[in-house]
């Protein structure tokens, strides 16, 4: 069951950019209570100058600092491990003491107003905070592991700006063609590729480039990680009933222009959005799908009939996210064969000087990669891709004929960030490929 969450004020932190610094103090305080006193549940009466309640706000300001999107607390043996996902990538930041891990889950389960006596089921909730002067939403979700509870905190930082097409990472000429394809008045685009690769971040941007007063743009979203006050979003609440489908019906009711389904997970929300788009709506979605082909399979697969999909689905967009390397610790080097075979199999070769990649430094954290971009493989459903979709040609054929028609492959976008420096082989290797590819 989901729970609303409170919204909390966050004392200012003052210890510089390290929030974390000094933090082995306040624990030591904590563990230099009685035993009595540490064995009680943490519950709503803990005061703001208890040193669990500073460890759980000096974390999730640090995680805020660090561009971090999850936070991840969990008990290992006798310690606490607290690890940050920064640029897709997770890694270590702090060890607690073991004995402060009840106490840390028990005040996150305070903020999100979730059952602190329940320890062996899963639960989820949400905190509202104020941290430095921005609006931060928090997902909380628990899970019962070996040695205790493990809380993982999505961190979405709700005063982010809509992004525009241009900031995403797509080159011009694909952005320019993407752009066009958005001003269409009916259809549907769909923007495929697995969790986390930013398919949501380029749904927005994507409203963002069409989002005027004389349009009503409508959305389905699980959740709603944004809000823009000049769009009509609705979140899905499965208890009240609200699921894709049904609140996608109710859309249709509410004389919509634009119409976003947060992602098209069954037969049912399928059908109806691609009902919608044969009737006049232009509709913005998402799929599971690692490339463009595979994400028109996906609605074959689902049951809806060929000439359906055929006819509504205008585009699709595959995307990854790759971390760019460090500005300030680049340097060349001489990449090895498998390397430079790589780039080979994509159409691209070393260039003069060698390739780049960072050494690592403060500004990295050590990694060498600092930030994230986008890699795009865009296809625009022509009227010979639209013949083979009838004819439920197989992946392979949708793919070489897309290619032949001018579309850049995610591999090949990937090849040509990597021969630019933007990018590594290893970071491209990790993000895109998988077995087979």
């Amino acid at each position: 069951m989901k729970h609303r969450g409170r919204s909390t004020a966050v004392p200012p932190v003052v210890d510089g950019r390290n929030a974390l610094a000094g933090i082995d103090e306040r624990v030591r305080m904590f563990e230099a209570r009685d035993d009595a006193e540490r064995r009680q549940p943490v519950g709503a009466t803990v005061n703001e100058e208890a040193p669990v309640v500073q460890v759980v706000q000096l974390i999730i300001t640090q995680g805020l600092r660090d561009r971090a999107s999850d936070i991840h607390i969990e008990p290992h043996d006798s310690r606490i491990r607290v690890r940050f996902r920064v640029d897709g990538a997770l890694r270590d930041q702090l060890d607690l003491p073991g004995s402060i891990g009840p106490g840390v889950v028990s005040r996150i389960k305070v903020l999100a107003d979730l059952n602190i006596v329940e320890r062996r089921r899963s639960q989820d909730g949400q905190i509202r905070m104020r941290i430095e002067d921005r609006e931060v939403d928090i997902r909380v979700s628990t899970a019962a592991v070996v040695g205790g509870e493990k809380v993982v905190l999505r961190l979405l930082d709700k005063s982010r700006p809509l992004f525009r097409l241009e900031q995403l990472g797509m080159p011009p000429e694909l952005a320019r063609r993407y752009a066009e394809l958005l001003r269409t008045p009916y259809g549907m685009v769909i923007c495929a590729g697995p969790t986390g690769s930013g398919k949501t971040t380029t749904l927005y941007g994507s409203l963002g480039q069409i989002d005027t007063p004389e349009r009503n743009i409508m959305t389905i979203e699980d959740p709603v990680e944004y809000s823009y006050a000049s769009i009509n979003q609705i979140q899905i609440n499965e208890a009240a009933g609200i699921t894709f489908a049904t609140g996608l019906k109710s859309i249709l009711r509410q004389d919509p222009d634009v119409i976003l389904v947060g992602e098209v997970r069954d037969a049912e929300t399928a059908r109806i959005a691609v009902q919608s788009a044969l009737t006049g709506h232009f509709v913005l979605s998402s799929v599971h799908a690692t490339d463009t082909a595979t994400a028109v399979h996906r609605l074959l697969d689902m049951g809806i009939e060929n000439f359906l999909v055929a006819s509504s689905v205008s585009a699709v967009i595959s995307q990854r996210l790759i971390r760019k390397i460090c500005e300030k610790c680049r340097e060349y080097y001489e990449p090895p064969a498998a390397e430079q075979a790589f780039l080979a199999t994509a159409g691209s070769s070393v260039p003069i000087g060698g390739l780049i990649r960072g050494v690592g430094c403060d500004a990295c954290a050590g990694t060498g990669y600092l930030e994230r971009t986008g890699v795009y493989e865009l296809m625009a459903v022509t009227d010979t891709i639209r013949d083979l979709i009838v004819d439920r040609a197989p992946l392979v054929e949708i793919r070489k004929t897309a290619r032949y028609e001018g579309m850049r492959t995610l591999q090949e976008e990937a090849a040509r960030l990597v021969q630019a420096g933007v990018t590594t082989v290893p970071e491209v290797l990790r993000s895109i490929y998988t077995v087979g590819s």
